[in-house]
């Protein structure tokens, strides 16, 4: 048995989820008013941009986390994928929120969805990797939500600092052009993430190396072939309940925070700013519930804690389908009481998953960290990608008045307006709703993942 992770060890590794959070928490917020209100195009081809990115993730995601448990160095199967990936991430994000001059509204199109391919390639070649250390760093039970709670303490820290960053540039720049604007928001982004993955590398390379000496005495690299991995992977029934409970939660999530400005500014009538400082407060929520509900959950068990949080979650998105123009105190209020929830959607499903590897080391003798967090990598993407796009077609499809650059925002007519109410309250409420049945049916608790461990163990003894 490893010993228990160091209070560094875990800073470290939270500090892997920081970069990626922060460039992934732009492209959330900032990516689809940036395609209709900067770059110029229409909302349908905006949120079509990032569905085409995500079918080629279809293929890169599992081929990656495949190729990544195959890896054989003396830093481990994860941290080189990490090394080699970083720099042309920061460069591809860079390139996103350049507008190509003089560019109609197809060439435009078409650069977007080049870069887009490129930026999920490289988040996924260094996310994907670093995901899956959770399960191989530590076997135990409640140390692994411990160990979650500093990795999306930091991710959540990155969505505050990309939110942060972005209000810092807008109203220190506030005399330069919006498109440059975005420029240094992507340029400063890009280089600060860049270096955080770096420091994650620098701070778990020896507990890693430690790592891959023991693998190569206890264990071989699954040898199947990669449709065989899929195959044994997806009749995993536990699996299957956790990535369900997981999209549901993560789908509500970006469906929400990627309408949240359009909310702001054309329902309640506020500004810029005041859509970030929603977020902000969502998110700064979000981060302080994190260690009290890791807390609460080595005394109530990791379901207990998600149908918690979801019951707050739900209930701000009720309150925030009935919020009327003005009462702008009411709508930062229900913004904390989401950020209760959004902690559980954060925390718990990444919890879940290494205690689901376990289970299918049990049942098959192989363990397949690469497979198992491809997958659920590649679902945290679908989930972005498929809220922006359903936002973009329901914008589109609802009658929404596109921003032309140099001129004022137009008024938008009752039916854009009905459908931003929907999108950012039953909408996401219902989806909310199906991940609590995917919970209730997840049945790894803690007394079966230790009885499991103890069967591994003599397993390995007698080998």
């Amino acid at each position: 048995m490893n010993p228990k992770l160091s209070w560094w060890e875990k800073v470290s590794y939270g500090m892997g989820d920081f970069g990626p959070a922060l460039l992934a928490n732009l492209l959330l917020v900032f990516q689809l008013i940036f395609f209709t209100n900067v770059a110029g195009l229409p909302p349908g081809l905006a949120g079509t941009v990032l569905l085409i990115g995500k079918a080629w993730d279809a293929i890169n995601d599992p081929l990656i986390g495949f190729l990544s448990d195959q890896t054989r160095s003396l830093w481990g199967r994860r941290l080189p994928w990490m090394v080699w990936g970083a720099v042309p991430l920061g460069v591809s994000f860079t390139g996103l929120w350049w507008v190509p001059p003089a560019a109609d509204t197809m060439t435009k199109f078409w650069y977007y969805v080049a870069v887009a391919i490129a930026i999920h390639t490289f988040y996924t070649v260094v996310n994907l990797p670093y995901t899956a250390l959770t399960a191989e760093l530590t076997q135990d039970y409640d140390e692994r939500t411990s160990l979650n709670s500093f990795r999306f303490g930091f991710s959540i820290g990155g969505s505050l600092c990309a939110l942060t960053l972005a209000l810092a540039i807008f109203q220190l720049f506030a005399g330069m052009p919006i498109q440059q604007r975005y420029q240094v928001l992507g340029t400063l982004g890009a280089v600060v993430a860049v270096l955080a993955i770096y420091a994650c590398v620098w701070g778990i390379r020896r507990r890693a190396m430690h790592l891959e000496h023991q693998r190569r005495q206890t264990l071989d690299p699954p040898n199947e072939p990669i449709w065989a991995q899929w195959r044994a992977v997806l009749s995993n029934g536990p699996f299957l309940l956790v990535i369900g409970l997981y999209l549901c939660s993560w789908l509500a999530l970006q469906n929400t925070v990627a309408v949240i400005p359009y909310f702001v500014k054309s329902w309640m009538g506020l500004t810029d700013a005041a859509f970030t400082q929603v977020v902000l407060a969502v998110q700064g929520t979000a981060l302080v519930m994190l260690f009290l509900w890791e807390r609460m959950s080595r005394r109530l068990g990791k379901k207990m804690v998600y149908f918690l949080g979801m019951a707050a979650w739900i209930a701000a998105q009720a309150g925030l389908f009935g919020l009327q123009p003005g009462q702008t105190a009411l709508m930062f209020t229900l913004a904390v009481v989401a950020g209760v929830g959004v902690a559980t959607a954060y925390l718990i499903p990444w919890s879940m998953l290494p205690d689901v590897i376990e289970w299918e080391e049990w049942r098959t003798g192989q363990r397949r960290e690469g497979i198992f967090y491809s997958l659920m990598v590649f679902l945290q993407k679908v989930g972005l990608a498929l809220g922006l796009f359903l936002v973009g077609q329901t914008l589109e499809w609802s009658g929404f008045i596109k921003t032309v650059a140099g001129q004022p925002e137009p008024l938008q007519p009752p039916s854009a307006l009905l459908a931003i109410r929907l999108m950012i309250g039953p909408i996401p409420g219902v989806v909310l709703l199906i991940g609590l049945v995917f919970a209730y049916l997840y049945p790894i608790t803690r007394e079966k993942h230790a009885e499991i461990l103890l069967q591994l163990a003599e397993r390995r003894h007698t080998k």
